[in-house]
């Protein structure tokens, strides 16, 4: 589309506005108003007595005015369609009438027309976004255009040619569109995106700017997508002024630029021996010390050069190297780790160019040391901005990444801290932990089970920050779920764990269990059959960390059993049987926060499905002083898990009797008739409550006086 008004499109919208105002004046209520409309209407209906048409392309007026060969003295001759002058004179009320009629039927042909015109113009959309996306970009703008022949005012159309335009380089052509689109929705973010596009391919930097900083008054939150766009035009700014500098110091002959001018060109040879291109590589490397040479590098296809030289390209390919190819590898990883430093446009460069994503994953994974730690040098450059991140999750297969970099925690030296920064820079990212959902479970984390089986060959101080970065991937439900579903990797943990457990004492592995105890909590709140059947092996080795003088450890140990004990029958019965029920009274009355709260759901569960478990409480304290106290806390929960174990101890002969001459009956009634957040914690009291008396009915003389029967019957709705 042109850059051109089309004065045909305005005079119909024009048009549309004034006849809208006009049906809105004769309906007011004001009759002011509506005599002004009538009026107007008046003269609007004489103007269309001459009315214009397309006469073979051209257009023309013709006079609509109808002579009556045979005049009669009752009125003028009249067109069919449209109320005479005379009729408008002579009865204003009958025209104003007609008028109406008109513009009602006007008003409803017009919009049969154009929801015909929006349903063949939808059509002709997908049509072009069909094309788009296969990239045919000429055919999406025809189909975008045979649309807005159907429906001129569509503001998606003149939106989405403006971007195939931009595709085709067509700027003008794009900016055009948006002005169009607009004219449409002065608000439509799209229109100052493609805006800003088309304006920065014409180098036209500051108008780019104004459409993308427009965004960000239009909708405040987009503010994030439009720093992205203004980083991008800024990025390209910075492009011109290197490229610019790089001219003016290479006519002026300096040294650097005019030497590694000439390197490349030597380097462009074929048929050399690969000692003669090492050489050339090592002094180009050298020569990078500037953004100036490294700009010339790049305009001067120094990416090229490298790519398409046959021996360079065999070395860096081959999965068996020769010595003088090892050392040819290496070469060129320094000379792009150098040319990329601090240089936005070579990373560009550089991870796009063809096969290079695929090639630096493999070297990485090579077994030459040397060259995986240059690569990984490398990778490192690029986690030094946001742009270069992006790059990176753009181009890299993350899945086959994060593989590679687990393994590193395995080697002793800083190769195993450069992989875990690289992971650490990277999960944060939306793109990277989205990417983990797809396949992640089943590519990334057979490695990581590896890890922990071996735990002696992994490097102590490096694996708590990988288990670390596990379980922040973990912490997306999806992840999870495909994690804990797998029965390898609890069982990789129990082996971890045994393996850490025999140096426990010496504290050599305390991190490293700390961290995978961490984890095993976060994941063990899934419900999936993997747990079920690990859930007796995971209490046992719970419960002997139970004996570790580490609070980190007693802590997550009990958070553990605290997840899985209610998947097991069997591992409750483990549990009472090991002396689970005075451990967890030891731990209330120590009083730790979080150990609290796991001991108070312990024995919950384990008086639940054990009366051994109920009969060991009573015994261990017979005034129930531990779970009174926890009645008396702010805690919800706990105080929930301390009714629900009390109302399982009731059941014993006699538990309920020592508790006369207690507060326990005004304990119980203030929680099951009060105002709790959670309805477990009114219900386990009122339950509680019920049990006390009915074990013994002098607790009931108590509830009486304390109108207790009343609060209970109040709160019947919250017992299930």
């Amino acid at each position: 589309m042109s850059g051109k008004v089309d004065p045909e499109l305005e005079r119909f919208l024009r048009e549309v506005d004034e006849i809208t105002d006009l049906v809105e004046g004769i309906r007011s209520d004001d009759p002011a108003i509506r005599d002004k409309a009538f009026q107007k209407a008046d003269e609007k209906l004489v103007k269309h007595s001459e009315e214009s048409e397309v006469v073979e392309g051209c257009r023309v007026k013709i006079n609509r005015t109808l002579i009556n060969k045979n005049p009669s003295t009752d009125a003028p001759p009249q067109n069919p369609n449209l109320p005479g002058k005379y009729e408008m004179q002579g009865n204003r009320e009958m025209s104003q009438e007609n008028f109406l009629s008109i513009l009602e039927r006007d008003a409803e042909e017009r919009g049969k027309r154009r929801k015909e015109g929006q349903r063949l113009a939808s059509a002709l959309k997908e049509k072009g976004n069909a094309a788009f996306e296969k990239e045919d970009y000429v055919a999406a703008v025809q189909y975008y255009t045979e649309g807005l022949e159907k429906l001129r005012d569509f503001q998606a159309l003149y939106t989405n040619r403006a971007q195939a335009y931009i595709k085709l380089g067509k700027y003008e052509d794009a900016i055009s569109d948006c002005e169009w689109a607009l004219k449409c929705n002065e608000n439509c973010v799209k229109a100052y995106v493609h805006m800003g596009k088309a304006n920065l391919g014409l180098k036209k930097y500051e108008e780019a700017r104004q459409c993308y900083q427009k965004i960000i008054t239009i909708d405040p939150n987009r503010e994030k997508l439009a720093k992205e766009y203004i980083n991008l035009l800024e990025l390209a700014q910075k492009k011109e002024q290197q490229e610019k500098r790089v001219m003016e110091e290479f006519e002026r002959g300096n040294v650097n630029t005019a030497t590694a001018h000439e390197v490349l060109k030597k380097l462009s040879s074929p048929n050399k021996i690969p000692f003669f291109y090492l050489g050339g590589v090592r002094f180009l490397t050298e020569l990078m010390k500037e953004c100036t040479e490294q700009t010339l590098f790049r305009t001067n296809g120094g990416f090229g050069v490298i790519n398409d030289n046959e021996v360079i390209r065999r070395s860096l390919v081959s999965s068996e190297k020769e010595l003088c190819e090892v050392e040819l590898c290496v070469s060129v990883l320094a000379l792009w780790k150098a040319v990329c430093h601090e240089n936005e446009e070579n990373q560009r460069m550089l991870i796009t160019s063809s096969d290079t994503s695929e090639l630096l994953l493999s070297l990485l994974s090579c077994k030459e040391s040397e060259i995986y730690k240059e690569c990984l040098a490398l990778l490192s450059i690029f986690l030094l901005t946001e742009y270069g991140r992006g790059l990176l999750l753009c181009n890299l297969n993350l899945t086959r990444l994060m593989k590679i970099l687990i393994g590193f925690v395995n080697y002793s030296d800083e190769t195993s801290d450069t992989a875990m920064k690289i992971l650490t820079n990277l999960i944060p990212e939306k793109k990277f932990r989205k990417h983990c959902q797809n396949d992640f479970a089943i590519h990334v984390i057979p490695s990581f089970e590896i890890l922990l089986k071996n735990l002696k060959l992994a490097n102590k101080q490096i694996l708590p920050q990988c288990i670390s970065i596990i379980g922040s991937l973990a912490s997306d439900k999806t992840t999870s779920g495909q994690i804990a579903g797998r029965e390898e990797f609890w069982e990789s943990c129990l082996i971890c764990i045994d393996e850490a457990m025999i140096s426990i004492t010496m504290a050599e592995y305390r991190d490293v269990l700390y961290t995978l105890l961490g984890l095993m909590v976060n994941l063990s709140i899934e419900q999936c059959t993997a747990i079920q059947i690990k859930t007796p092996a995971i209490t046992e080795r719970c419960i002997s960390l139970l004996a570790s003088v580490d609070g980190g450890i007693l802590t997550r140990a009990a958070g553990l059993l605290s997840h899985v004990l209610p998947q097991s029958d069997e591992a409750v019965a483990g549990a009472v049987k090991a002396g689970m029920v005075k451990k967890m009274l030891k731990f209330i009355k120590a009083g730790g926060k979080i150990t609290t709260r796991y001991a108070a759901k312990i024995l919950a569960i384990c008086s639940s499905r054990s009366e051994e478990a109920r009969g060991e409480i009573v015994r261990s304290d017979k005034k129930f002083n531990a779970l009174r106290k926890l009645l008396s806390l702010d805690d919800d929960q706990v105080v929930g898990n301390a009714a629900l174990c009390l109302s399982h101890c009731f059941e014993i002969p006699g538990a309920a009797a020592s508790l006369l001459k207690t507060d326990i009956v005004r304990m119980l009634l203030k929680h099951a008739g009060g105002d709790a957040k959670e309805n477990s914690l009114q219900q386990n009291a009122a339950i509680a409550l019920g049990k006390l008396c009915l074990a013994e009915p002098r607790h009931k003389t108590e509830l009486r006086e304390l109108h207790g029967l009343e609060i209970l019957m109040s709160c019947m709705k919250y017992i299930k």
